[in-house]
């Protein structure tokens, strides 16, 4: 039984006692909202592990919300629901800091296992405390402090830009195919679809712009990173 509390925010009745009947199943805690005022207060107050937040809803929609807590640098793993499965709802939810997305309706089972990926790579991020500090060109990479500076100077990162960022400095000058990398960086099969890497690298691009280092592509297979 994993025991993890997780917040369930959708305005679609069913939709929760769907998730919330598969998730419980699993030993999972479930607290629920149904828009995007409740979730705020529901994050601040009773300090979910996850929150499956869906895009749409009226007055606060999942965007906002998204915006909100990653605004206020709050830790909180979100799974963001889209009922379209339109490109620029998935790169826009990852561009505001979610940690993963599902396309309405889902399937429980796929559900689950995006579920237990995300608090799997949360947990993961804890554990790298023992991890040593990546010099390459002029960019140092902090695990412990997950921090990364540019010659000396910090450069605003969030959480996947830096696991991905630190993923390639570990392979330096060695071409890692978008699979590999999600195997690496998100710690999962990301179900064949890669287009949440090509949407941070770039992240990473723009923030390294100033760097001698560059990612660089190796078109249809993947990126290294060099100097």
């Amino acid at each position: 039984m994993t025991g993890e509390l997780i917040l369930l925010v959708d305005d679609e009745p069913n939709i929760i006692e769907l998730a919330q009947l598969y998730l419980e199943r699993e030993g999972y805690r479930i607290i629920t909202a149904s828009d995007g005022r409740d979730a705020l207060d529901a994050v601040e107050k009773q300090r979910p592990a996850l929150m499956v937040l869906d895009l749409m809803m009226p007055e606060v929609d999942g965007l906002e919300v998204c915006r909100n807590l990653r605004g206020k640098k709050d830790p909180v793993a979100i799974l963001m629901l889209t009922a379209r499965d339109e490109d620029i709802d998935k790169i826009l939810g990852l561009e505001l800091g979610a940690d993963d997305y599902l396309t309405k309706p889902f399937n429980p089972r796929e559900l689950i296992a995006r579920v237990k990926a995300v608090l799997h790579r949360s947990s993961a991020r804890d554990e790298v405390k023992s991890e040593e500090q990546i010099q390459i060109g002029d960019i140092l990479i902090d695990p412990q402090r997950r921090e990364v500076r540019i010659s000396g100077q910090p450069v605003e990162i969030r959480t996947q830009e830096f696991d991905l960022l630190y993923t390639l400095a570990r392979h330096p000058g060695i071409v890692l195919s978008r699979d590999q990398l999600l195997d690496l960086a998100w710690g999962y099969d990301y179900f064949g679809n890669t287009r949440t890497v090509d949407v941070h690298i770039g992240h990473l691009r723009k923030k390294l712009s100033g760097s001698s280092v560059k990612i660089e592509t190796v078109t249809k297979i993947g990126y290294k990173l060099v100097q």
